[in-house]
């Protein structure tokens, strides 16, 4: 019959013993190195972040601008003063130059309607003065670009081949210098005549003729002395300007007029201009 096995002896064993001692001792002196270390907290937070970034996954992200790549050459080089090529010069005065331009021509524009409409409320002026001779078909007011034009129509101003006025049409010649005066600028007496050729004792044509007539109204305003002589210059156009064709002796009668063209004296406008789509602003038949 085989041994049984013999109990342990009772208590611990002995090695046990000195294996406990020897703990005891290594935690103590751990112990005492760490009461005696001085730790810097901030550096071991910085260090703790940067093996958690390293060897963890981030999962918090604080951003306060859009996140950006990194770039070398702004780092390490600084940027260089760029001169403009003459080609990019001439480029932007160009630009500069038509942005300009373009203000420029509003400013025109503004300027020629105001004085427009200037030269439109003078006209009505002009109308109102002469309203009896214009119902009666002696005198017609027109506007036409920036002019200013006060027809003298053949009814009762002249008689037939002649340039002497017909009595008793000095008085309207009184109102239409009245009306006048106050007008600025200069002053064309324009004399036009029919296509029918005259030739007598008096004038040879009808160049003489449409000059003569010209030149007796501006001698009547003239001699009114209300309107400056300087202000006034002739013009004999025969039957070169007709206002209705020479078919009729009815259109024959309308093309035979002296006109009174008043001109603004303003540099900044052409005598012969006219705005876009302008027509006669102001006409009486």
């Amino acid at each position: 019959m085989a041994d049984s096995p013999k109990c342990p002896p009772a208590g611990a064993p002995m090695w046990l013993a000195t294996f406990a001692d020897l703990m005891s001792l290594l935690m103590c002196f751990f112990v005492l190195l760490l009461s005696m270390a001085s730790m810097d907290v901030i550096k071991f937070k910085k260090v703790a972040n940067s093996l958690k970034e390293a060897f963890g996954v981030q999962r918090e992200l604080q951003v306060e601008d859009i996140p950006k790549g990194t770039s070398v050459i702004m780092e390490h080089f600084t940027p260089a003063q760029i001169t403009p090529t003459i080609l990019e010069e001439i480029k932007q005065s160009a630009e500069l130059l038509a942005d300009n331009r373009q203000d420029l021509e509003k400013l025109k524009q503004l300027q020629l309607e105001k004085k427009q409409e200037e030269i439109k409320q003078q006209a009505e002026k002009i109308k109102e003065q002469l309203q009896g001779e214009i119902d009666r078909g002696m005198v017609t007011v027109e506007v036409k670009g920036f002019e200013i034009i006060l027809r003298i129509n053949e009814k009762g101003s002249f008689a037939s081949a002649s340039a002497d006025l017909q009595s008793g049409f000095s008085l309207v010649m009184d109102r239409i210098t009245d009306s006048i005066a106050e007008s600025e600028g200069k002053i064309i007496v324009a004399g036009h005549t029919d296509n029918i050729p005259i030739r007598n004792n008096a004038y040879r044509s009808n160049w003489e003729l449409s000059s003569s007539r010209a030149v007796t109204v501006t001698q009547l305003m003239i001699e009114s002395n209300k309107i400056e002589s300087g202000r006034f210059l002739i013009e004999g156009h025969a039957d070169t300007h007709p206002l209705a064709p020479n078919d009729t002796a009815q259109n024959r009668a309308i093309n035979r007029r002296v006109e009174i063209v008043l001109i603004q004296n303003n540099d900044e406008i052409n005598a012969d201009s006219q705005l876009p789509g302008q027509k006669a602003l102001i006409q009486e038949p």
